[in-house]
C-alpha cells in the first residue's frame, strides 16, 4: 500500500494576500488540516495548513511559505498528500481511494475485466473507471455492494457483478 494518500488539492488563489482555494478530498473537509503538514506528490515540498474559512466548492486557506497572489496560483492543480499513518483507520466497508486503484478487477466467475485506473465521483455515488485488458477503452463501474460485492485488499483484487450491458 502506499505510506501516503492524496487529501486535497489547491484550486488556486483566493484574495490578493496569498490564500489558496482548497477542495479537500476528506469525509470531513476541515479534518484536512489535522494532517498537515502536506506534501506535494513527490514529497519535496512540505505545508502547514490554516483553514481561514469556507467557499463555494471548498475552503480558504493559508499554506506555509505561500505569501503573494502570484505564489498561490502557481500552485493551482497541485495534489497535496498526508502520510497514511495520520489518517484515520477506516471501517471493513470503507477504502481509500488510493488503495482501490491498481487493483485487478474479476467478475464472479473469475475472467479479469481490468483494472481500476481511477475513482470518480460526481456527486452520487463512486465509480470505478476500469481500464479493460489489451484495450485502451475505460468503462465505469458503480462502486455500489450490489456491483462490487468483494474488496479483497491483501489479495490485490476486487471481485465485480456488474450490471447486464454494461461492458
Amino acid at each position: 500500500m502506499n505510506d501516503k494518500v492524496c487529501v486535497g488539492a489547491i484550486g488556486g488563489s483566493f484574495g490578493v494576500k496569498g490564500e489558496v482555494r482548497l477542495k479537500s478530498f476528506c469525509a470531513d473537509p476541515e479534518a484536512i488540516a489535522d494532517y498537515a503538514p502536506l506534501t506535494t506528490e513527490d514529497g519535496a515540498t512540505a505545508y502547514t495548513v490554516t483553514l481561514t474559512g469556507q467557499i463555494k466548492n471548498g475552503l480558504s486557506a493559508r499554506l506555509g511559505g505561500v505569501k503573494t497572489k502570484e505564489e498561490a496560483d502557481a500552485l493551482k492543480g497541485v495534489r497535496l498528500y498526508a502520510p497514511r499513518n495520520r489518517l484515520p483507520a477506516l471501517p471493513d466497508d470503507e477504502f481509500y481511494h488510493a488503495d482501490l486503484i491498481g487493483l485487478t478487477i474479476l467478475d464472479t466467475g473469475g475472467t479479469e475485466l481490468g483494472r481500476v485506473k481511477a475513482v470518480l465521483n460526481h456527486g452520487a455515488d463512486d465509480l470505478l473507471e476500469v481500464h479493460m485488458p489489451g484495450s485502451p477503452k475505460t468503462f465505469l463501474l458503480p462502486f455500489t455492494r450490489a456491483c462490487v460485492p468483494t474488496v479483497d485488499l491483501a489479495g490485490g483484487r476486487i471481485i465485480a457483478d456488474p450490471p447486464e450491458g454494461l461492458i
